[in-house]
């Protein structure tokens, strides 16, 4: 069990952010994964709003040193780089149109970073900045931030040793109600930029919600690679238009499996969000972040097995990031703090060149943030073409 000692062996990072301030849905989230245990990462710095003032209240009610919050990314990279005890990581908490120019600064100044996903618009941006990133010896972490659940390591496990057989179909499901009500378009302002196409690019859900459990998948079938999608996408709230607010997407993978996805913001009274199904030829897997603790295990012809977190049948990786115990319930900041902590250990070997471990660890990175652009494009593609197949590349 992982009490929350220190696993690496050096102090926590000391870490910036850009972005997540009081206007945001995902900054407190960030702080909470980040600084769980207090042995991965401190809080140092930041560039919370384009509003100076309200960048150095919320600065004041973390506790933080007021001088070290500042008006803009750049001042706050120029200023901590001049400094001996000045950050070494630094999340990017923004809205997705800055993902890419703030992850860029963030690497020439010498920076590991995490970025919030979607990653960027363009694939080529991502290999851009997959280029400047091996150059400056430094890492591109992306927070999707459910794949921290301990369960979805036991599914990776159970898919990749052969208990299903050959996988043949994948089923996702990221769809909820809270976008019903047109008015938090206009009036919320974290979902104002959101509806945007010049801040968000070329989907409103596929990109803030599917891109979350089209990762998911990846995390827990490896080896199943995308070769194509068909995507019938709308706007059921019109003034969304040319965006989506919910999504039908089919998919072929290159060794014969299909999919399926449906991401919806207008799923109107549905609390269980993402729901994740396995096909393979002996045996299926199903779970969903209402009940992220336990995975159903169906074996053709015998009776459900239940999975359950934290108890010694789990494979190792089940176990590595058990905090609490069987029994007691694991939440959404659970997952965040795993995240990070593998964060923390990648950004650690990495710095010390210890590639063998590298090679080892599970966790959203630059390459799965790629995939994740592709993944947009491609359904954006399919969807304007008039839902007809289109590669993935």
């Amino acid at each position: 069990m992982y009490i929350g000692e220190k696993l690496i062996d050096r102090a926590p990072f000391r870490w910036g952010i850009v972005g997540g301030g009081k206007t945001s849905q995902v900054g407190y989230k960030h702080r909470l994964g980040a600084m769980r245990d207090n042995t991965s990462f401190v809080l140092t710095a930041a560039a919370f709003d384009v509003d100076a003032e309200r960048c150095k209240e919320l600065g004041r009610n973390l506790c933080m040193d007021e001088e070290r919050c500042y008006a803009d990314y750049k001042t706050m990279f120029a200023e901590e780089a001049k400094r001996a005890d000045g950050i070494e990581a630094v999340d990017v908490a923004t809205p997705n149109f800055l993902h890419y120019e703030v992850t860029k600064a963030a690497l020439e100044a010498g920076l590991h970073v995490i970025c919030e996903k979607p990653l960027f618009f363009e694939a080529e941006q991502g290999e851009e900045i997959k280029k400047l990133a091996e150059e400056k010896g430094k890492l591109v972490c992306v927070t999707y931030g459910f794949s921290g659940f301990e369960m979805l390591q036991q599914m990776r496990s159970m898919v990749t040793s052969g208990m299903l057989g050959k996988i043949n179909m994948i089923d996702l499901r990221y769809a909820h109600g809270f976008g019903c009500d047109p008015e938090g378009d206009v009036k919320n302002e974290g979902q104002k930029w959101r509806v945007d196409p010049s801040k968000v690019g070329r989907a409103f859900v596929l990109g803030d919600l599917s891109t979350h459990t089209y990762y998911m998948s990846q995390l827990i079938c490896p080896e199943q690679k995308l070769k194509q999608v068909l995507c019938d996408r709308q706007a059921f709230v019109g003034s969304r238009y040319p965006l989506e607010d919910n999504a039908y997407v089919l998919m072929r993978y290159e060794d014969g499996a299909v999919g399926r996805m449906w991401c919806s913001c207008v799923n109107a009274g549905d609390m269980s969000s993402q729901h994740i199904r396995i096909v393979g030829s002996k045996a299926s897997l199903e779970w969903n972040d209402a009940r992220p603790d336990v995975v159903h295990y169906q074996i053709q012809g015998k009776p459900e097995q239940l999975l359950y977190r934290g108890l010694d049948y789990l494979a190792p990786e089940a176990q590595e990031d058990e905090r609490i115990g069987a029994l007691h319930y694991t939440g959404l900041i659970d997952s965040w703090s795993n995240l990070y902590k593998r964060f923390a250990i990648a950004m650690d070997a990495k710095d010390r060149g210890d590639e063998e471990t590298l090679k080892q660890l599970v966790y959203p990175d630059l390459e799965h943030g790629i995939d994740g652009i592709k993944w947009i494009n491609a359904c954006a593609e399919s969807a304007d073409k008039g839902a007809v197949w289109v590669d993935v590349k």
